[in-house]
Order: structure tokens, then sequence, then C-alpha cells
């Protein structure tokens, strides 16, 4: 169903692909939006180890809300800072792509602990991590997408 990539030499294990989607902060999310139209997104996410789901959290209304209760089919794309070679200008950057479908959460007691782990990719302020959750979480709407395929690749610009 999902294609192969065609320069195998480029691409990523499986092993590289998490580490790349739990360290990163954000990538895009894409839906199919309005009239059929594409709809990419930034987004922060949590990718959970314990069950390979990647989280998101956002308000309860908007354009991407609504793509995801008409289409659940999703892709999240993640591309690392890369690096670059003394005294060259080209940057070598690892990029991974996740197929999956996405399934809204509705259980407050898992919103808010996701809510938290996702809050500790950005501080490890509990004090802060507390009251945004009391404040907001009522507020919140999450999501999680259960990957289908996940791949990634090395590339540098030339």
């Amino acid at each position: 169903m999902f294609r192969e990539m065609n320069r195998k030499g480029q691409q990523l294990s499986q092993d590289e692909c998490i580490d790349i989607l739990k360290k990163e902060l954000r990538g895009v999310l894409s839906v199919i939006g309005d009239d059929g139209y594409p709809y990419g997104l930034p987004i922060n996410h949590f990718y959970c180890e314990e069950d390979g789901k990647l989280y998101f959290h956002s308000g309860m209304e908007g354009h991407k809300i609504d793509a995801l209760r008409r289409c659940e089919k999703v892709s999240f794309c993640v591309c690392d800072e890369g690096t670059k070679k003394e005294g060259e200008w080209a940057i070598t950057f690892r990029s991974v792509i996740v197929f999956g479908r996405a399934e809204v959460i509705e259980d407050r007691e898992k919103i808010y602990d996701i809510a938290r782990k996702l809050s500790y990719k950005f501080t490890s302020d509990e004090e802060y991590i507390a009251k945004e959750i009391k404040n907001a979480g009522p507020r919140t709407f999450m999501f999680a997408l259960v990957p289908e395929h996940i791949t990634g690749k090395r590339v540098k610009e030339a």
C-alpha cells in the first residue's frame, strides 16, 4: 500500500526514525482540508514509546479539527536541524514521514497525562505545567496518530 523509498541507501532505520520523533519538538501535520485541498500545519507532538503513537493537542475547533472529523487519514513530517561540515554550505539532515490514522482521545485523564508529557519537551517547570493543564485542560482537544507506515531518510543538500 505504501511506496518503497527509491534511494534505499539514504533510508533510516526504524530506530533512527523513532529517535527523531522523540527528540524533535515539532513537525508538519497534513490532513485533507476543505474542498480536498491538502492542509499542512506546523504542530508540536509527543511520541509515546509505550503505545507507539504520536499525540497532538489543540483547541476544540478549527480547520484541522474539521478535516480530522471528515477523514482520519493523515501524514506527519519531522526534520532534524541537520549538520554541516566545516567549510561546506550543504546541510545533511534527516527527515521522517509517518502515515496513519487519527483517533480522538476522549478520556480527560489521558489528555492531561499526555499534555504533561508533551510539556516536558519544552520545560521542566512543574508549577507552570500544572497551571496550564488546570486552566487549558478542559478546553483541550487531543488526538493520536496511529502509525501505519514510518519511513525516514538522510539527505545532503547539493
